[in-house]
């Protein structure tokens, strides 16, 4: 008969590499560090959002024209923006009575241009 595998959360044997485990451990970010960054990452688990950005890299925009580029309501395209400012990845002007959109900094398209390498590499 065969065993059933129950999953566990832990590793039940000892440390083996006990260095390379304190090594690690002492350059481990801080935790909310890490949530930061969970966060960050996130924020680019939307394809809406990712358009923007990638529309954002090309050239500074209104919030029309970026939802007539994606064919969506101004307001669908108004709730990602502030989703995306409040990431601090793109910030906005105002000339007279239209706001333009633009990344943040180039540290947002190093993120973009990352992660398309990275796809780019697991589908070869």
């Amino acid at each position: 008969m065969a065993r059933k595998i129950q999953p566990t959360e832990r590793c039940d044997c000892d440390v083996i590499h006990e260095d390379t485990v304190n090594q690690v451990r002492e350059k481990m970010p801080q935790e909310e560090t890490l949530y930061d960054l969970a966060e960050l990452f996130k924020v680019f688990g939307d394809s809406t959002r990712i358009k923007i950005l990638w529309a954002l890299d090309e050239a500074e925009m209104c919030v029309c024209d970026i939802a007539f580029l994606l064919n969506m309501t101004q307001s669908a395209i108004s709730h990602q923006l502030r989703v995306l400012k409040q990431a601090e990845l793109v910030k906005s002007r105002r000339e007279g009575k239209i706001v333009f959109y633009s990344l943040e900094d180039e540290h947002v398209k190093q993120i973009f241009d990352q992660g398309l390498i990275h796809i780019s590499e697991e589908s070869k």
